[in-house]
């Protein structure tokens, strides 16, 4: 009878804890659909509000700046000047008389100045913007992709969680029930004290699997504030992706490389760095600029003679490099120091996306054995207590 009793307390709790689990999860998804946040909506959030990639799109705009600043090397540089002041003169006369004065001498004036030739200097500085601005996007899409992946994840956490808390409140009102059965039977004298002992340490292992469960939930609901940002309520299950994955482990590997942003962002990278090295070689090369300049003088005393004075000029200025130091060929060698680094990156950044999406495909088949043995589980015990 002990021996029953004992089974009854082993196999027995955990079907009862498995039907409650189930009818729990489904009637709670059941019945919140209707007015349940969906996987969209939280993702829509996440991509309008999230801090991060809000951070990430000013970064971009302060990035986009880089190309009109660029394209002002072909620009005409326009200056006016303005300059006033009080000069005291004494001039001692031939008749031996001083004559002295105040001058209020004042000079307006207009200079341009266009750059002719810099050794490309402006070409390849805009080339090297725009590859850039190139850059910069596909790392905020990578952003936004790491942010969408932490709102799925944060969404599935959150709903995974509550349903993992009410197996467990199932779970702790049944061992309850058979804890206060199998103390009826011990005082009818069906079983020992040992069986009360394994019911209560059974109950008090799941209380301390309800307060883990508890925690996790509690865990999960702040990180869904802190990547959506607010509090989860009701969330409807999220459908299926089976759709949007790769046929095969080797299309998986294909698309990760030709179409992670991190991977096209690094390729860019390369191109900002070989430009470089055409920017930093342009210190070399001879420099043509032309200047115009128009300004109007005057002494501001006509007593003394003084008289106004207009002046035009254009003035052509070639400056040929000859040396400097060293600075500039030690900047080129930098440049094309970085651009073997860059090349290196990109291809770190493949094996890298390489690796991730054989681990994500992996993962992906071990999640869907896992899945068909719980469900092939589920439909055994089912099949046992019919």
């Amino acid at each position: 009878m002990a021996r029953r009793s004992s089974g009854f307390g082993g196999v027995g709790w955990r079907l009862g804890v498995s039907g409650v689990a189930i009818g729990l999860a489904l009637s709670a998804g059941f019945g919140a659909q209707a007015r349940a946040e969906t996987l969209n909506e939280a993702l829509v959030k996440a991509y309008q509000s999230n801090p991060q990639l809000n951070a990430g799109r000013a970064q971009q705009r302060a990035t986009d700046e880089n190309v009109p600043q660029a394209l002002a090397g072909y620009r005409p540089q326009i200056v006016a000047s303005l300059s006033a002041g009080l000069q005291p003169v004494r001039n001692l006369l031939l008749d031996n008389t001083i004559q002295t004065a105040t001058l209020k001498p004042w000079t307006i004036g207009v200079t341009v100045t266009q750059n002719l030739f810099n050794g490309f200097k402006t070409s390849n500085s805009v080339r090297v913007a725009e590859f850039q601005v190139l850059s910069g996007r596909e790392a905020l899409r990578n952003t936004g992709q790491g942010v969408l992946l932490d709102a799925v994840t944060a969404y599935m956490n959150v709903i995974s969680n509550q349903a993992l808390v009410e197996t467990q409140r199932g779970n702790v009102a049944f061992l309850r029930e058979t804890l206060g059965i199998t103390k009826k039977r011990l005082d009818a004298g069906d079983v020992t004290p040992t069986d009360t002992a394994q019911a209560e340490a059974r109950l008090s292992r799941g209380l301390a699997d309800l307060n883990a469960a508890e925690v996790a939930l509690e865990t999960s609901r702040a990180i869904y504030a802190q990547v959506i940002g607010n509090m989860p309520g009701s969330l409807a299950p999220a459908q299926t992706v089976d759709r949007f994955v790769p046929k095969s482990r080797q299309d998986a590997i294909d698309s990760s490389i030709r179409e992670n942003p991190a991977v096209i962002a690094a390729t860019y990278d390369v191109d900002v760095a070989t430009t470089t090295i055409s920017v930093a070689e342009s210190s070399l090369l001879p420099q043509l600029n032309v200047q115009g300049n128009v300004n109007r003088s005057t002494d501001g005393d006509p007593n003394l003679g003084t008289k106004r004075a207009d002046q035009a000029s254009v003035v052509g200025a070639l400056t040929v490099p000859i040396y400097d130091g060293g600075t500039a060929a030690s900047q080129t060698r930098q440049a094309k120091e970085t651009a073997v680094q860059s090349r290196l990156v990109l291809e770190q950044v493949r094996n890298q996306a390489r690796t991730a999406a054989i681990s994500a495909w992996i993962s992906s088949e071990g999640t869907k054995v896992a899945l068909a043995a719980a469900e092939a589980e589920v439909k055994f015990w089912h099949s046992a207590t019919a």
